[in-house]
This record gives structure tokens, C-alpha cells and sequence, in this order.
């Protein structure tokens, strides 16, 4: 199902365009998807060290975000995501470029397998990119809004940073949770994507890939 989504967004990466590209295990479907057609493309901006190696492997030309001008679109996979496309993302640890590429895209497809698919998110524990020195501070501000985070054992991100990942909590608001846990200091990013959630949602099922749009 996660390999159907994948090559059904290859449908929406215009000729000629560089495309952002996600992490993980969905992602790395696309990537495998996109190397078939690795010539119709201008090249791929990448959103993690691993997906940059993956996607040289396949010859597609790997860009830096910051020599881009035009991203047309963003495809990246999801732990969990909602009706309304809000998502938890970062259980790859990447969260923070994956956010990055995200807001400079024109669209968001989010591809997923119909297990990712929730009513509320929070079941799946949330990702917090943290600064090491501001470890205990964030971490006592998590508790102070119900959550349980726990420091993922050696594992640092690909900006040299630690990951909190927060369980407990029951996310009825995604977007102002964002808001509240990006604003605690030292806090580089939240895996909640709600301010700028999926635009499309590529849903693989067991009768075939569903297609959901945000409900703008």
C-alpha cells in the first residue's frame, strides 16, 4: 500500500521540476519511483542526509534548497495524520528539514498506507528537535503541557541536534500545540505539521490509492 502511494504521486511531479523529497520508509518508495523517471526532472532537493544518498544512488541530481528558486512540490510520507491532513512527522528524526522543504513547495502530498490514517493525533509519540544544552528546560515544558518525553538514545539529527520524543499526549489542536511547543526556548522544531499541513493526501487501501484533498 505505501508502494502504490508512492508511485501514484509520481502523477503529480510536473516535467522539467525539482522536487522536494521526504525520509523515511514511504519516502523511500517514491525515491525508488522518481529514479524510473530520473530524466524528465530537473533534480531533487532533499530533506535528509540518508534521502541524499539515496537518491545519487538512483543518478538523480541532488540540489541544495538554497539554489532553488521554484519547488512545485513536496512528497514525504507521515506517522500519523488526520481527516483535516494535520500530521505527526519525524520518526526518522528529520523533522526539522522536512519542515523546511515543506514550507518552500507550492504542494504538500503526503503519501501513506490507511494504518497512518487517525481520528486524533498523539497515539504515535511526537518528535521535538531540541538544542543538547536546552534538553531538561524543554523537557520539563513538556510535562507542564501532559506529555511524557524521553530522550531518544543515541541519536542525533542530521543538524547535530537531540530529539525528545513526547508520549501522553492527546493532540485536539495541532496547530496550537505547534505554536506553544515551537515557542519554548531552545526548541528547534516540532514534528506536528498543521500550520502548513499536507495539501494532498495520496491514501493507499486495500481497494487502491485514495486521493484526499485539504478541506481549504
Amino acid at each position: 500500500m505505501k508502494a502504490a502511494a508512492a508511485r501514484a504521486a509520481i502523477a503529480h511531479v510536473p516535467a522539467g521540476s525539482v522536487v522536494g523529497v521526504g525520509t523515511g520508509s514511504t519516502a523511500n518508495y517514491f525515491i525508488d519511483a522518481l529514479g524510473e523517471i530520473r530524466g524528465r526532472i530537473e533534480g531533487a532537493v532533499a530533506s535528509s542526509e540518508a534521502t541524499a544518498t539515496r537518491l545519487k544512488a538512483l543518478g538523480i541530481p541532488v540540489l541544495e534548497l538554497n539554489d532553488v528558486s521554484e519547488m512545485p512540490v513536496y512528497v514525504d510520507g507521515a506517522d500519523e495524520i488526520t481527516a483535516n491532513l494535520a500530521m505527526i512527522k519525524g520518526g526518522g528524526g528529520a523533522l526539522t528539514r522536512e519542515k523546511i522543504v515543506g514550507a518552500v513547495a507550492g504542494k504538500f502530498i503526503c503519501i501513506a498506507d490507511d494504518s497512518k490514517l487517525v481520528d486524533v493525533l498523539g497515539r504515535f509519540p511526537l518528535p521535538v528537535e531540541v538544542i543538547p544544552m536546552a534538553q531538561a528546560h524543554v523537557a520539563r515544558q513538556l510535562v507542564k503541557l501532559g506529555g511524557q518525553p524521553v530522550l531518544r538514545a543515541g541519536f542525533r539529527t542530521d543538524n547535530g541536534n537531540i530529539i525528545l520524543d513526547v508520549r501522553g499526549l492527546k493532540i485536539v489542536d495541532p496547530s496550537g500545540l505547534e505554536s506553544e511547543i515551537n515557542q519554548i526556548a531552545g526548541v528547534v522544531t516540532v514534528g506536528l505539521f498543521a500550520k502548513r499541513p499536507a495539501d494532498v493526501l495520496l491514501l493507499g487501501t486495500a481497494g487502491g490509492v485514495e486521493t484526499r484533498c485539504h478541506p481549504a
